[in-house]
C-alpha cells in the first residue's frame, strides 16, 4: 500500500533544499506525494515562484494564499496565523501519512502546530543547527520538538537533537539536500549564465545575499555597514532579495536605490537553484548574512564574508570570515574581511576544501529512511515520543 507523503514548501530558499528529496518521492513506487505550496512562492513582490515548481513537474495538491504584503513583525504573526487556518482544512482533507519539513523558516511553525492536533507525524530536515541571532533559531528547536524523525546535515547537529531529548532512533545525519545539486544537477557554463542572467559577467564578481535580522527590534539596523562597505567595493556586485521577513521592503528599497547609482550592480528578484549555484562558482567572493554562505559556499571554496550576529553559532568551514556590522562611515571590519577574501594566499587555502554539511546523498538517505519507518512502524508507535534519562551530570547530587 503506499504511503502519503505531504511536504511544504514556502519560498525559493527552502525549495531549492527539497528539490532532489521531491524527485525521489514522487519516483519511489511506494510512496503518494502531495506537495503544499504557499507564502512567498504565491507572492509577485517575491517573483512567483510557485512557476518555478510547476517547470519542474511537480503537480501542486494545494496553494495556500497567506503570506501579507507587510514590512512589519505583526504581518509576520498575522501570516502564520492565516497560515495555520489554510492549512488545516488542506491537512485535514489529505490526511498524510507523514509530514516532511525542512529547516527554520517561521511559516514552518504553521503546518507543524496542524500536524500535531491532528496526529499526523512530522519529518524534519535540518534540525540541530545553530543561528543565534535570528528568530529561525527558536523555530528550528520548536521544529525539532514538535516532529518525529529528524534528518540533520551534520554530526554535530544530530548529537545536539538527540541532547534536545530526542530518542536516537529517530535522529539521522543525512546532510544537506542543497548539496545534491553539486553531484546530481548539472551546473550551467558561464556562457549560459550570461545568458540566463542578461549581463555579462565580470573578472570580479561580489554575490550579497542579505536578510533582516529578525532577532533585533530594528532587524536592518546591521545593514548600514554592509552598504557602506559596497560603495568602494571594485568589480561586479550582484543582490539577491532578501527573505520575506520583517524589514525586507526596506533592504529591497535601499538595494534599488544603490543598483540605481551604481552600473555595476544588479537585483535578482529570483534566481533558480541551479543559476544561483552556478553563479556561487563563478563568484569571487560572497557577502552577507546568509545560510547559503555557510552551507553551500563551502562547496567551491568560496571566500564568504559572513556580516553580524544572524549566523551566530553555525557550525562553519575555513572560507568563513567574521564581520563585524561597524558603524558608518568606515566599514572597517567587512572591508577587511573583503581584501583578506581576495588575498590569493588565503584563496589557495581553501581547495580542495571539504564540505562538513554533506557529500551530495542527503536525498536517497532521508527517502529511504522515512519509507522504512512509515513501512515498519505504527502510527502509534511513531507519534509516541518517548522521554529520555536525565544525565546523571545534571541530576542534584
Amino acid at each position: 500500500m503506499k504511503r502519503t507523503i505531504a511536504v511544504i514548501t514556502t519560498s525559493r530558499a527552502d525549495y531549492s533544499h527539497l528539490y532532489w528529496p521531491l524527485k525521489d518521492l514522487a519516483a519511489h513506487p511506494g510512496v503518494n506525494l502531495k506537495l503544499i505550496v504557499l507564502a512567498a512562492h504565491l507572492s509577485p513582490e517575491y517573483g512567483t515562484t510557485v512557476t518555478e515548481i510547476e517547470r519542474d513537474g511537480f503537480p501542486i495538491a494545494s496553494r495556500i494564499e497567506c503570506l501579507l504584503s507587510s514590512d512589519s513583525d505583526v504581518g509576520m504573526a498575522k501570516t502564520l496565523g492565516l497560515a495555520i487556518l489554510g492549512l488545516t482544512d488542506t491537512l485535514a482533507q489529505i490526511r498524510p501519512d507523514l509530514l516532511l519539513l525542512i529547516a527554520d523558516r517561521y511559516e514552518m511553525l504553521a503546518p507543524a502546530s496542524v500536524a500535531l492536533t491532528l496526529r499526523i507525524p512530522v519529518a524534519h530536515i535540518e534540525g540541530g543547527e545553530i543561528s543565534e541571532g535570528a528568530i529561525d533559531d527558536a523555530v528550528r528547536n520548536a521544529l525539532t520538538k514538535m516532529s518525529h524523525l529528524h534528518f540533520t546535515s551534520t554530526l554535530a547537529a544530530r548529537a545536539r537533537v538527540i541532547s534536545m531529548g530526542e530518542e536516537p532512533w529517530r535522529v539521522h545525519r543525512a546532510g544537506a539536500p542543497s548539496l545534491d545539486h553539486l553531484r546530481r544537477s548539472t551546473l550551467l557554463t558561464r556562457d549560459q549564465l550570461e545568458h540566463d542572467l542578461r549581463i555579462p559577467l565580470a573578472k570580479q564578481i561580489t554575490v550579497v545575499a542579505y536578510h533582516p535580522v529578525t532577532l533585533l527590534k530594528d532587524t536592518t539596523a546591521e545593514a548600514d555597514a554592509l552598504f557602506t562597505a559596497l560603495e568602494t567595493l571594485p568589480g561586479q556586485i550582484i543582490f539577491c532579495y532578501p527573505n520575506a521577513d520583517a524589514g525586507s521592503h526596506q533592504l529591497m528599497a535601499r538595494i534599488r536605490a544603490f543598483c540605481a547609482a551604481h552600473p555595476n550592480a544588479h537585483l535578482f528578484v529570483n534566481l533558480p537553484s541551479i543559476t544561483y549555484w552556478s553563479l556561487l562558482r563563478e563568484a569571487t567572493v560572497l557577502l552577507g548574512n546568509s545560510s547559503s554562505g555557510i552551507m553551500e559556499a563551502a562547496s567551491f571554496g568560496l571566500p564568504v564574508v559572513n556580516v553580524g550576529m544572524r549566523q551566530q553559532g553555525r557550525e562553519r568551514g575555513p572560507n568563513i570570515l567574521e564581520a563585524e556590522p561597524d558603524a558608518e562611515p568606515t566599514a572597517d571590519s567587512i572591508r577587511t574581511q573583503l581584501a583578506r577574501a581576495h588575498d590569493p594566499a588565503f584563496r589557495d587555502s581553501l581547495r580542495n576544501m571539504e564540505n562538513l554539511y554533506g557529500d551530495g546523498h542527503a536525498a536517497e538517505r532521508i527517502v529511504a529512511r522515512i519509507v522504512e519507518v512509515l513501512l515498519t512502524t505504527p502510527l502509534e508507535t511513531l507519534l509516541h515520543k518517548r522521554a529520555q534519562p536525565i544525565p546523571t551530570a545534571l541530576l542534584p547530587s
